[in-house]
């Protein structure tokens, strides 16, 4: 029953950033991808996310790194590896390896979320999900969601926030 509730609060919080952000785009769907590959500013909204954990009120800024990222195709499947800078938490899967969807490049992989608690530098670590995905667009960039939901703790919740990545 939580699962299904956390999962419904997550559907709802995504769509209302959608909604809020102008990010909903109506188009045909994509049977093929173009190559998701070269080198991209991937850029994660921190400043702009939302949610139901308290983490979703905390202020931080947004953050940018330049990946590569190659896209290799089998007969029914694309996947698109993005290496760059390791990430500040040792717990996020790195590289990461998005799916193709026939509309999106999509990943999802559990981790530890830090949730600063205190002062002091003191932090409260929490089992997580994540779901990300980036859908190309017209001018050859990439829009997407990356919505996490903390399972326990003092960050318990879902934060949502928008990312991109460009041509670099």
């Amino acid at each position: 029953m939580a699962t299904t509730r956390r999962r419904t609060t997550s559907a709802a919080a995504i769509a209302a950033l959608l909604m809020g952000l102008g990010a909903v785009s109506a188009g045909p769907a994509q049977a093929a991808p173009g190559p998701w590959s070269g080198r991209y500013m991937m850029v994660t909204y921190a400043s702009q996310k939302g949610g139901t954990s308290p983490a979703a009120r905390l202020s931080e800024p947004d953050v940018s790194a330049v990946y590569t990222v190659t896209t290799g195709c089998s007969a029914n499947r694309c996947v698109a590896t993005a290496i760059g800078p390791a990430p500040a938490n040792p717990t996020i899967p790195n590289p990461l390896s998005y799916s193709w969807d026939g509309q999106q490049w999509k990943i999802g992989y559990d981790w530890v979320w830090q949730c600063p608690i205190g002062g002091a530098g003191q932090s409260q670590w929490s089992p997580a999900q994540s779901f990300t995905y980036y859908t190309p667009q017209p001018d050859g960039s990439l829009r997407g969601l990356w919505s996490t939901d903390i399972a326990s703790g003092a960050c318990r919740g879902n934060v949502v926030i928008p990312v991109a990545a460009f041509p670099a």
